[in-house]
């Protein structure tokens, strides 16, 4: 810039009249005029349109790049013409007029400021390919998610946030390289800062590690029927941090990720149906073959059981009063309310058709039997706590 300055300097001394000053002041003048309100607009539009045409009108240029052309408008590019053209003549005038002082200020301060609005430049130029990036990303992300069965749709959201970070952090690095930042002490000191954060977050990184083990193993995905450990209950939201269920009871459970990767995990609407079992049983003296076909008949053409496979009723053990029988039924998109209405439907038509057939259904039965000893039965007096003696005549 000071060179640029010094060359303009010897090219305007060479006008000394105030004639020459005169012409010389009103050519720059007009030359300024000219380029910053004639020029500079229709050279920018010019160039806006062949880029537009040539470039971003390509097919092979993905939609995200033209989604970024309004961070440099036309208007913002013109009037930094037209500033740059203005300054140049302020300043050749103020060299051609003998205001060198003056002319050297500015210079100095010129020489400071354009560097750093190029780095500005160079910087929204960076963000710009930062968000295009991102764009480019998504888009390509939604594609591979319409094409194939293996990312859903919480997988390919999750996936997006980690690219998108990496995304920023790498445009961030370069940034502050461009402003000539310190970068080594600034990793050093990260470093040191990640070290306390995971000493003391060690649970929170863990589940936050575990809910990309969960992202990649998919046991379960939004609106599955799960049970972990010993809660069951619908997956309402899966995060990086935790899961969530919602129970048959309306409540919320929530699980950190760390302990659902190490829980035991059964999921119930992994393959649309679900085989429900219910015991019942029948007197010793029933025939139990009889029984079986009553039972088999009385699970066809209800609604919540499934005709295939096929409903299956098998012995299963002596029991104390009775013996058991075992009724295996399938059903459809299970669920908890599903599950409760198919056994409520089975076993009032069970029981029907065992009423119908005079099956019975034994239960236990207690008797309470007061043992006769050789003095009458004794009986305590609750109030004064003494034996009272009743006997017992044998003459009726």
């Amino acid at each position: 810039m000071v060179t640029w300055v010094d060359n303009l300097r010897s090219t305007l001394a060479q006008f000394v009249s105030t004639e020459e000053r005169i012409g010389i002041s009103a050519a720059l003048v007009g030359l300024a005029l000219g380029g910053a309100l004639f020029l500079a607009p229709r050279l920018v539009s010019r160039l806006r349109r062949e880029f537009n045409n040539r470039v971003l009108a390509h097919p092979k240029v993905p939609d995200a790049v033209s989604d970024v052309a309004w961070m440099f408008p036309a208007t913002v590019v013109v009037r930094t013409l037209q500033a740059g053209i203005f300054v140049g003549m302020g300043l050749s005038l103020l060299l051609l007029w003998g205001f060198t002082g003056l002319a050297d200020d500015v210079a100095s301060i010129l020489t400071i400021a354009i560097p750093n609005l190029a780095k500005i430049g160079v910087t929204l130029v960076l963000f710009a390919g930062a968000i295009a990036g991102t764009n480019i990303l998504e888009d390509q992300l939604d594609q591979y998610a319409k094409n194939s069965d293996q990312i859903n749709a919480h997988q390919q959201g999750i996936a997006f946030r980690v690219l998108q970070v990496v995304v920023l952090l790498s445009v961030t690095m370069a940034t502050l390289t461009v402003w000539q930042f310190e970068i080594g002490g600034l990793l050093v000191g990260a470093g040191f800062l990640g070290i306390v954060v995971g000493m003391a977050a060690r649970q929170t990184l863990g589940s936050l590690i575990a809910g990309f083990v969960l992202m990649f193993s998919r046991p379960f995905e939004l609106g599955d029927w799960v049970q972990i450990d010993d809660a069951e209950g619908i997956v309402t939201d899966i995060t990086i941090i935790n899961t969530r269920l919602s129970n048959a009871d309306g409540e919320t459970v929530v699980f950190p990720n760390d302990r659902v990767t190490n829980a035991k995990i059964t999921n119930r609407t992994k393959r649309n149906r679900l085989r429900l079992r219910l015991d019942v049983g029948i007197d010793y003296e029933t025939d139990i073959e009889h029984a079986e076909t009553v039972a088999k008949e009385a699970l066809t053409d209800l609604e919540f059981v499934e005709s295939v496979p096929e409903p299956q009723v098998m012995p299963k053990a002596f029991e104390d009063s009775s013996i058991g029988l075992q009724l295996l039924f399938w059903i459809t998109n299970p669920s908890a309310p599903r599950r409760m209405r198919a056994k409520a439907e089975v076993l009032r038509k069970v029981k029907l058709a065992f009423d119908r057939e005079g099956i019975k259904i034994p239960f236990p039965q207690r008797e309470l039997l007061a043992r006769e000893e050789a003095d009458g039965f004794q009986l305590r007096n609750e109030r004064r706590s003494q034996p009272v003696r009743k006997s017992v005549s044998n003459e009726d």
